[in-house]
């Protein structure tokens, strides 16, 4: 019996076929994703460099709740279980269009590529430290930009740790409610291995409504990122523990945070808060910080922070935010990110009201 030939257009239609079926798992997806941030600020005074008070501020805000801007992120199904995943995010300037909100380069708040699956993720390039997700976790207001821990942290150490260049990092899947992260971000100079060196390590449980958090972080100055436009590379060991307990429409926080920088000052915050969901699209929150300088307790601050924000719809809100920093010695605790990050000795009121969009 003669066997026959499979011509050449069909064998190739096979293979293409064959192909086509192998390829199914491997699907992809890239989503333009962003933030847009912005509304008033007043202050009742306002102090320059010197401390001198400058007197009331009426002005534009940019980002009162949340930082402006705009990303990619993408995951590509590689089978067995693992995905590529990647996100690339630059902060805005709603003032003027121009950078805001991250290292003051391009993609400066997130800019990284990585593999996730069972065994956990694995992170390279620039992102958030442990340290600074554990805080936003735990704080009263979830780090908004005006009236918070947030500001507190910004005003110490600008924004090292919140976007770290040169990071490699890991995070485990949960396990019995306990999940661990690890970062470390190399200095990248030649002939100075130590010089802008970073880690930093969290680890968190979540079980019925209670979550405790706990992270740590240290970085030596210099380095490959000491020229981004916002100094990333200020040397600095910081610890946090903080709790929050969830029940109902209810939520309470506390937490704990040092920020050390050796020969300048010992920051010692203690916080706690809460938030309440009202209705579905009302949310009220408020928070106290205190901050003593363990160097030189003469040198302390309280600041108190509330806001309402109301959703109009799933991608847009309004809110209104007021706030009350009192500052004693050299503590110059402030109460904006942006437009209010430092203010003098004395007391000092602030409000903000604004609208925030999300796509």
């Amino acid at each position: 019996m003669s066997k026959r030939k499979i011509p050449a257009i069909k064998f190739v239609a096979v293979v293409a076929i064959l192909l086509a079926a192998g390829s199914v798992h491997a699907q992809s997806s890239v989503t333009l994703y962003g933030v847009l941030d912005a509304g008033l600020l007043y202050t009742s005074r306002t102090v320059n460099a010197s401390g001198t008070n400058l007197g009331h501020q009426f002005s534009f805000l940019d980002s009162g709740l949340t930082g402006s801007n705009f990303g990619l992120r993408g995951t590509e199904d590689l089978g067995g279980g693992i995905s590529a995943i990647f996100a690339l995010e630059s902060g805005i300037d709603m003032a003027n269009g121009g950078f805001g909100n991250s290292n003051g380069n391009f993609f400066g708040r997130q800019a990284w590529i990585g593999l996730t699956g069972g065994f956990g993720r694995v992170q390279a390039g620039v992102q958030y430290s442990p340290f600074v997700l554990s805080l936003i976790s735990v704080d009263p207001r979830n780090a908004s930009y005006f009236g918070s821990g947030g500001v507190i942290y910004v005003g110490n150490v600008l924004v090292t740790g919140l976007f770290n260049p040169n990071a490699i990092s890991y995070t485990s899947p949960v396990i019995a409610g306990f999940q661990g992260s690890a970062m470390m971000a190399l200095g990248g100079q030649a002939g100075d291995f130590q010089a802008g060196w970073q880690y930093s390590a969290r680890l968190k449980y979540e079980f019925n409504g209670l979550a405790i958090d706990a992270a740590l972080y240290s970085s030596n100055a210099g380095g490959t990122a000491a020229s981004t436009p916002i100094p990333t590379t200020v040397a600095f060991s910081g610890r946090t523990i903080g709790a929050g307990y969830t029940f109902g429409s209810l939520m309470l926080k506390a937490f704990f945070v040092n920020f050390k920088v050796a020969g300048s000052f010992d920051n010692r915050v203690y916080s706690g808060g809460f938030g309440y969901q009202i209705t579905p699209a009302l949310l009220a929150n408020a928070g106290a910080w205190y901050t003593s300088d363990g160097n030189n307790t003469a040198n302390h601050s309280i600041l108190v922070g509330a806001g309402v924000s109301y959703s109009l719809s799933k991608a847009t809100l309004l809110y209104t935010q007021a706030a009350f920093v009192n500052n004693h010695g050299k503590m110059n605790t402030g109460l904006s990110l942006n437009g209010a990050l430092y203010e003098g000795s004395g007391s000092t009121t602030g409000v903000s009201v604004g609208m925030r969009h999300v796509f």
